[in-house]
């Protein structure tokens, strides 16, 4: 067991892909007894007290199957349909297996503008959060019925590196039909040696990925660009077979399976790095003395009773500047309010926030996780 897999025992927060290849009879149908196997695995990693969100592939090949079609569509039109068909035979599986266990699932469909839009972002972010907290097993795809070639993610390779970022995951996990990334090709080449351990983000290995498959959009180089996006919130990445028995419990228990891809950051550090190189200030919150010693001191997140002014017409999710009453910048974070909400809840406790907006979102004007000191 090396040194570094052994840290995915301490992992709490998992991302779990599961792709098309897995959860599908070679394109025929769901393969349910399989999904009943990592439903298990999964439950097993929650009484180990893990967080799990899934983010799972096969709606589109469901829908092609239920569909009578023999192949993949090209037309974008036809694939939202195959997936809005193939969606609820998905869904009906995985709520039918955490059921026999008591868990609770919930569908979460996603499109590119949910992550790039920082409003959208922060509300995916805290609905999953909700979620998490509730102790529901989130599963996620692409919202395939909705998007179009110009927004849509590509695969659920990349959809599971974004999410690992939304949520702060402490590793990302890939199951396919592969034992992980080879040095050469072992469909053609039986001397291929599998890479156990490499550093995420590292451009030499996208020389060793392969192609597309046929039934899903990834290939090997997707699942390594996730991993490179997930390591910069601080997640690693084991990308390993999802034939494999007992493939997640042995992968939380830190043993050697599949490729093992490392992040270099901490997890905290990663975000508050992101969140320094962001120029664009969209506003200014002025703080009190209190609130500024209370930043400065303990890190702590920024309430809205330490705000003495607004300025800025910004919006959710936008990026502000917080500034001493001398003009000094003393952070600058995710706003979890507008402009227009800000000034209304500016110097009042979080229960006032209902009766003065009429409606609740986060105690909080900023969060800890959201905030950088400058």
């Amino acid at each position: 067991m090396s040194n570094t897999r052994s840290r995915l025992k301490q992992a709490r927060r998992w991302v779990v892909k599961l792709g098309s290849s897995l959860l599908t009879n070679d394109g025929c149908g769901l393969r349910v007894e399989s999904l009943q196997n990592w439903v298990a695995q999964i439950i097993e990693l929650r009484k180990r007290e893990c967080e799990v969100v899934i983010v799972s592939s096969g709606a589109v090949a469901e829908g092609i199957t239920r569909l009578g079609w023999k192949r993949r569509p090209h037309a974008i039109h036809e694939l939202q349909a195959a997936a809005a068909v193939g969606q609820m035979g998905l869904v009906q599986a995985y709520e039918s297996c955490f059921k026999s266990y008591g868990i609770h699932t919930a569908q979460v469909l996603l499109t590119h503008e949910d992550i790039a839009d920082r409003q959208r972002y922060l509300n995916a972010r805290s609905s999953l959060r909700t979620l998490i907290e509730l102790g529901v097993v989130p599963v996620i795809n692409e919202n395939d019925t909705v998007s179009t070639d110009e927004i849509r993610f590509g695969d659920n390779d990349t959809l599971a590196g974004l999410v690992a970022n939304l949520i702060e995951a402490d590793v990302l996990v890939i199951l396919t039909d592969q034992q992980g990334l080879y040095d050469r090709d072992p469909c053609k080449n039986p001397a291929a040696k599998l890479i156990h351990n490499a550093e995420a983000g590292d451009l030499s290995l996208q020389h060793y990925a392969g192609k597309t498959g046929d039934l899903g959009r990834g290939g090997m180089l997707t699942k390594l660009r996730a991993a490179a996006m997930a390591a910069k919130s601080g997640a690693d990445t084991v990308i390993a077979s999802g034939l494999e028995q007992n493939v997640l419990t042995r992968i939380s228990e830190g043993r050697d399976i599949g490729t093992f891809l490392t992040s270099n950051q901490e997890p905290l550090t990663a975000r508050k790095q992101w969140l320094a190189g962001q120029s664009q200030i969209h506003g200014r919150l002025v703080l009190d003395q209190g609130a500024v010693k209370v930043l400065r001191a303990h890190g702590r997140s920024l309430l809205a009773a330490g705000v003495t002014a607004v300025e800025g017409n910004f919006r959710r999710g936008e990026i502000v500047a917080c500034i001493d009453t001398e003009g000094r910048e003393i952070a600058r974070g995710l706003v979890n309010y507008g402009a227009t909400e800000s000034r209304k809840i500016i110097g009042r406790s979080s229960d006032q926030f209902e009766e003065l907006l009429g409606f609740v979102d986060e105690p909080e004007l900023i969060h800890r996780d959201n905030l950088i000191l400058v």
